[in-house]
């Protein structure tokens, strides 16, 4: 199984061992060549501003590595997740049929989310991320926990995703800002190597999503991009040139 993997890897791009990239050098270079490895990316937007596309554009980059990657949704089913990757031309399918992809939908038939169960659940994601074999773990989104659990909980569940980052381990976590105090998102994003921020804005008569890469940890190339994207059925993320000042 593991010649089979790497027969994948070699097949979509070979691997980089230094950075994660996205699979996409056009989006890559607009966020200084890519994710470091060993890092914990917030990626934090409003409803419908690309987050769980971005994850999984990032999904596929580590894939097309050769990487384990592991994502705890609350976004989508597994179906779905497969779904939409088909169809932005990122077919993950066989990666997870092998099981070198893991989803974990957190919508389950029969879970009662209250606070008792949020206590417990966010300790458990952290005790499942050490043991587990994936190298990239993504977390969309976190939002959903906020409702049921305390902001110490939280901070405590991103100083332990902060710990693992030290055994190697890639974390994403997205997070919509309007369900957590401006003080914890300040803590929050203190904590974490990288930092992108998606919004959306009107350009004439259509919508586009935009991307604000606010840093990235030992970034050589100038972080504080704003990037213009669409996503476009049948070839996903597409960056388009429009100027932007200020947003």
């Amino acid at each position: 199984m593991t010649d089979k993997k790497q027969d994948l890897a070699d097949l979509l791009g070979g691997s980089d061992r230094c950075i994660l990239s996205t699979g996409n050098a056009e989006i890559d270079k607009k966020i200084a060549d890519g994710l470091p490895l060993s890092s914990l990316t917030l990626i934090e937007g409003e409803n419908d501003t690309g987050k769980s596309v971005l994850t999984q554009q990032i999904v596929w980059g580590a894939m097309k590595q050769g990487m384990n990657v592991d994502i705890f949704t609350t976004e989508s089913t597994s179906k779905s997740f497969l779904s939409q990757m088909e169809s932005m031309s990122l077919d993950v399918s066989e990666y997870f049929a092998w099981g070198y992809l893991r989803l974990f939908p957190l919508h389950i038939a029969g879970m009662k989310w209250s606070k008792e169960e949020m206590d417990g659940m966010l300790q458990r994601v952290i005790d499942f991320i050490r043991t587990s074999r994936a190298e990239v773990v993504v977390i969309d989104s976190l939002t959903m926990f906020t409702e049921y659990t305390t902001s110490d909980m939280v901070l405590t569940f991103f100083t332990n995703c902060k710990n693992l980052v030290d055994y190697g381990k890639t974390i994403l976590i997205t997070l919509h800002p309007y369900a957590f105090e401006e003080d914890t998102l300040v803590r929050i994003r203190s904590t974490c190597d990288a930092h992108l921020v998606m919004k959306k804005t009107q350009l004439g008569n259509k919508y586009v999503m935009l991307m604000e890469v606010v840093k990235v940890r030992g970034a050589h190339k100038t972080t504080g991009n704003i990037v213009s994207f669409e996503v476009h059925p049948g070839y996903g993320m597409k960056i388009i040139p429009v100027s932007m000042a200020k947003i």
